[in-house]
């Protein structure tokens, strides 16, 4: 059983998320050979203010 997690910025689109997981679990499942019910995506969303990069947080970006 598959479990995949993302973890991103908030601010995507319900149909954004809905379409990456079609395309991720569309993935698995063609080169794991899996039962696409047997895949788990979790999304998890982060406000910009919890994520940095080179040293800066996105929010402040």
């Amino acid at each position: 059983m598959p479990v995949v997690t993302i973890r991103m910025a908030e601010g995507r689109t319900l149909e954004q998320k809905r379409i990456l997981a079609g395309e991720i679990t569309a993935a698995i499942t063609r080169t794991l050979g899996v039962d696409p019910e047997r895949v788990t995506l979790f999304f998890e969303e982060l406000k910009s203010e919890n994520i940095s990069r080179a040293g800066k947080l996105l929010s402040e970006s």
